[in-house]
């Protein structure tokens, strides 16, 4: 979450030559029209103007943002079953946290599932699976409306919260799609996640109802699921059904293991009327409806709950796909992600626009690091997303697509998680493929969007995002709260936009919202990014988080998530958990510092017995690199730790707000430590 100070910067401006000549490595061909180019000139004729480039179509999508997004409704032809009264009420600043399309009724789901035909919507397939499985737009409204016809029956009404313990397949999406079309809210998070990370997210909202599976494939091993979801279902006293689906294959599903469960054959049965599937139907609701429920990392304490609404995720969603991503029919995209991350959410919108999707589940790895560059050519992909490591480790493995692959069909690779590398960008053109857009995209799980990234309409520089988006006013600005460029600042936006979280689950007044959002600058979203904004070129540079929030290999967690594991251990007085920064800044470790209880010593026994725990209960992705004893912790004088301050200390900075602290002279304890120097 975003409480950040502006001294939390953890790179200095000087480390980003703005002087410097930025490199070309695409550009886009003029002869091609785009859907940005037919907005701009509908919003020349309409509105009198002039725009020849994107920055101008960008600056009116800012000043003008009420009438900006009234075009996009119309240019998505956004389905509903009543209009709007009024876009948003411009008087209201972005704190204010205004509503959108007042007066409209729609459903989330009827328009994901506008399109009733032959064309293959959902490819499937994954680690262990020997086909690829396939439904067409056809097929999926169908079960879709068994699943909503069998959620009825198991008493799922509006606003009841259903969720999904769940790998990236076939059965996530319809699960969530049929919740959606009732007007309940969905909410998933991935099997690496452990019981108590599980736990932390899901009792705060009490679902009715979870989805999950038997087992799960990763990294060439078949790991059982049935022991974990026993704990949680026992954990959640409000869940009335358990769907368990047959996952893995060939494995049997003991349900006298899982209180309340059901297989998925026995639940769609009851979605059956007279052996039939019902027709769908779609609840009709307010733009602001609850839609999906993401998480906070969790850095303060237990995970806060975004509730992101029905239209505004919708909206923000096809504006990105349609402008900035030129996505139609006859796109097929294949985003390596899990059903727990926002970028889930965001690639299942793209059935909106009638375009394929395709579900990769495990490991992108094995049996081969190739293994989705094959499905890529067999099934003619044309937009690969991606997390920016996973462009790195296949350089590192000497993995070079272009001389096995065809690739043929691709048109577009995004890269998100954390910032992209500039050799990665070298790595991309040069080994994979010489005239494909290369979209490094940015945004979160807060607004469950993008706020900068990919655009058909102007070249690709080394290094950089493309652009800022449509409809969103971000600016760079310094701790004094002015707006900078060619140097770094703190990410912000003026502005309403529609993906903004409607509230907070258990956040009556509003108050933890107000904090996560406006504390840093008044009425200003500070999104707790560091960047810095191309004057010449409008691309951006993401410099990392502002705030203690754990990000190695783009894997972005909460500290306390590690301390509520560590400091069950009775050899453990207190720990430390933070992330440090390679040279480069291109990656980030985390560290685990432990302070010792009396009579308890640092030792190898200690090390392996808290990765194993915090491998169990929380994921593989949680584990520090390094773990490292120490004398000393800093806290505040009001009793909080300090992990700022630590990062600081361990990247050489001198730390200059130690008045604050309550023991300010163990900070030099974290300077110059042996096992942390050269990374």
């Amino acid at each position: 979450m975003i409480t950040s100070e502006s001294e939390n910067s953890l790179t200095n401006s000087k480390d980003h030559d703005s002087t410097r000549k930025p490199q070309q490595m695409w550009a886009p061909k003029n002869d091609k029209i785009t859907q940005m180019d037919k907005l701009r000139e509908l919003i020349n004729q309409k509105y009198g103007v002039q725009f020849n480039s994107y920055r101008d179509l960008h600056r009116w999508s800012c000043d003008n943002y009420p009438e900006f997004w009234g075009e996009v409704w119309a240019y998505a032809d956004i389905i509903h079953s009543k209009p709007y009264d009024e876009v948003i009420d411009k008087k209201l600043n972005i704190s204010a946290i205004p509503e959108w399309f007042k007066g409209s009724r729609l459903n989330f789901a009827e328009n994901l599932l506008r399109y009733d035909d032959d064309k293959v919507a959902i490819y499937a397939t994954g680690e262990g699976q020997n086909e690829i499985k396939q439904k067409t737009f056809r097929e999926l409204r169908q079960s879709v409306a068994q699943f909503a016809s069998a959620m009825k029956k198991y008493g799922v009404e509006k606003g009841d919260r259903v969720v999904g313990y769940i790998p990236n397949c076939m059965e996530a999406v319809e699960c969530m799609l049929a919740a959606s079309s009732i007007g309940a809210i969905w909410s998933s998070t991935s099997p690496d996640f452990g019981v108590v990370g599980v736990l932390e997210r899901f009792t705060q909202i009490r679902p009715k109802l979870i989805f999950s599976v038997n087992a799960v494939n990763y990294n060439g091993k078949v790991h059982s699921h049935m022991e974990k979801l026993e704990q949680v279902v026992k954990g959640l006293p409000d869940l009335e059904k358990v769907v368990i689906i047959p996952f893995v294959t060939g494995r049997a599903v003991d349900l006298t293991i899982v209180p309340h469960s059901i297989t998925l054959e026995e639940f769609l049965q009851a979605g059956l009327e007279k052996g039939q599937v019902p027709k769908l139907v779609f609840e009709q609701l307010p733009f602001n409806h609850p839609l999906v429920i993401m998480y906070s990392s969790g850095t303060t304490g237990v995970p806060k709950c975004m509730v992101h609404s029905a239209g505004g995720t919708l909206m923000k969603h096809l504006s990105e796909h349609l402008f900035h991503g030129n996505m139609d029919r006859s796109d097929i995209m294949l985003y390596y992600t899990t059903a727990g991350w926002m970028m889930w959410n965001w690639m299942v919108t793209a059935l909106a626009v009638g375009s394929a999707i395709v579900l990769y589940d495990g490991s992108p790895l094995v049996p081969h690091p190739n293994i989705l560059w094959d499905i890529v050519d067999k099934l003619g992909v044309t937009i690969l997303g991606t997390g920016a490591k996973w462009l790195a480790v296949l350089e590192d493995k000497g993995v070079k697509p272009k001389g096995t692959h065809s690739l043929a069909s691709l048109k577009a690779i995004l890269s998100t998680g954390s910032p992209l590398k500039t050799q990665s960008f070298d790595y991309v053109y040069r080994d994979i493929k010489s005239n494909v857009l290369l979209g490094s995209i940015s945004g979160g799980t807060d607004i469950i969007a993008c706020f900068m990234g990919q655009n058909w309409t102007v070249p690709v520089y080394r290094g950089e995002i493309q652009c800022l988006l449509l409809g969103c006013d971000m600016q760079s600005w310094h701790e004094t709260g002015k707006p900078v460029w060619n140097q770094d600042g703190e990410l912000v936006c003026l502005t309403p936009f529609p993906s903004m979280p409607v509230y907070f689950w258990n956040d009556d007044d509003g108050t933890k919202y107000k904090k996560a959002y406006f504390n840093k600058f008044p009425n200003i979203w500070a999104h707790g990014d560091y960047c810095l904004i191309n004057s010449e070129t409008g691309g951006v540079l993401m410099l990392g988080r502002s705030d203690g929030t754990l990000n190695p290999n783009g894997v972005r967690f909460g500290s306390a998530e590690i301390y509520h594991v560590v400091e069950s251990f009775k050899e453990i007085q207190d720990s430390v958990c933070v992330g440090q920064k390679s040279k480069d800044g291109s990656d980030e470790r985390v560290v685990l510092f432990l302070k010792m209880a009396p009579g308890s010593e640092f030792g190898s026994t200690v090390v392996e017995s808290i990765k194993n725990h915090i491998r169990t209960y929380l994921s593989a992705r949680h584990v520090p690199a390094v773990i490292l004893p120490i004398a000393d912790i800093p806290y505040t004088i009001s009793g909080k730790k300090v992990e700022v301050a630590i990062k600081q200390a361990l990247s050489g900075q001198e730390v200059l707000q130690r008045g604050a602290l309550a023991n300010p002279d163990c900070l030099d304890l974290y300077y110059n430590i042996p096992e942390l120097q050269g990374y």
